[in-house]
């Protein structure tokens, strides 16, 4: 059996490799259009689950994956630009970010699969301008939702995070993932790294 990761983001391929289970990658290449009046948590579950059906590899399972962030029910994207992840950053200044990181596994072979939703709160503390900008010059945000890196200098903009897997909040809740292939069949920590 084969595992797949429908993802190219670096994030989620760091994360992944931290359970030291063997896989590949694969490029979804899905639609990612909003759908209009989705609520957050489902645009994330819709996501996840188009990008792991969109891995045909027979006798696989496959993990798709997708996470929204949203403040004051606005849904934040990756910021692309310096100016804009400065803007987004004096936005959350202050205020709650809420992170919907959801998980897809499917068994190719079986059709089994299984879902999870994770929530995360990001508190901010109060940002300056001037520290959003120092901030996105050292950290360089341009490619995450909330235009931050917790697992680098990110953590110093925030108050507190509440959730029940701090790995959501960089776009694989590991622990879901685990209670995921462990419902699939597969024991985890393994005891040699070959599936």
């Amino acid at each position: 059996m084969k595992l797949i990761l429908a993802s190219t983001s670096p994030y989620r391929m760091a994360l992944l490799k931290r359970l030291r289970v063997p896989f590949g990658t694969v490029d979804p290449q899905i639609d990612e259009t909003p759908l209009e009046g989705e609520p957050p948590e489902y645009r994330a579950r819709r996501l996840a689950t188009l990008k792991a059906d969109a891995v045909t590899t027979q006798g696989a399972l496959v993990l798709g994956s997708d996470q929204v962030a949203c403040l004051d029910g606005e849904i934040l994207r990756k910021p692309v630009t310096h100016d804009a992840a400065v803007r987004q950053l004096t936005r959350c200044s202050g205020r709650i970010v809420r992170f919907w990181t959801a998980v897809s596994l499917k068994h190719t072979a079986t059709l089994w699969r299984g879902d999870r939703v994770v929530t995360c709160d990001v508190r901010f503390r109060d940002i300056t301008a001037l520290e959003a900008e120092r901030y996105v010059e050292l950290d360089q945000p341009l490619d995450c939702a909330g235009s931050f890196k917790w697992e680098s200098l990110g953590i110093t903009l925030f108050r507190a995070i509440e959730t029940d897997d701090p790995t959501a909040l960089e776009g694989l809740p590991l622990i879901a993932v685990c209670d995921l292939l462990r419902d699939a069949g597969l024991p985890l920590p393994l005891l040699s790294e070959k599936i």
